[in-house]
């Protein structure tokens, strides 16, 4: 891998967002490989809590020095918590994509996580890219 983490624990999309599933909780936020190609995020886009979202589609952006990027959802569900720590330190994303920089949580509807990659499968997709 060029540099990069992709934690085994979690599961990936080909858009970038991860996901950890924890009973009927979503946790949500972009791979360490994203956010070193948008290089020092600047800004968040974060959705209401309580607001219903469904798979595939964008929750909100990130925005760099770079470029903007939408957040798609990987899961369906409602936004049950945000990370409003990113409202002042977006840059938590570029330090720590796994842990504080983490976006949003959903409190899921609908798990269907079979089209999700596993660290494996994301380490190669982004290796190819």
């Amino acid at each position: 891998m060029a540099g990069w983490k992709a934690p085994e624990n979690l599961k990936y999309q080909k858009s970038d967002e991860w996901l950890l599933l924890e009973g009927d909780t979503a946790t949500v936020g972009i791979s360490d490989y994203a956010q070193d190609q948008l290089n020092d995020i600047v800004y968040v886009e974060l959705p209401e809590v309580g607001r219903a979202v469904n798979k595939g589609e964008e929750f909100g952006s990130v925005e760099s020095v770079k470029a903007a990027s939408p957040l798609v959802s990987p899961v369906s569900g409602t936004v049950s918590a945000v990370n409003s720590a990113l409202e002042d330190e977006p840059e938590l994303i570029n330090s720590d994509p796994f842990g504080k920089g983490w976006i949003i949580k959903i409190k899921v509807s609908a798990a269907d996580t079979a089209d999700l990659m596993d660290a494996a499968a994301y380490s190669a997709y982004c290796e190819n890219r």
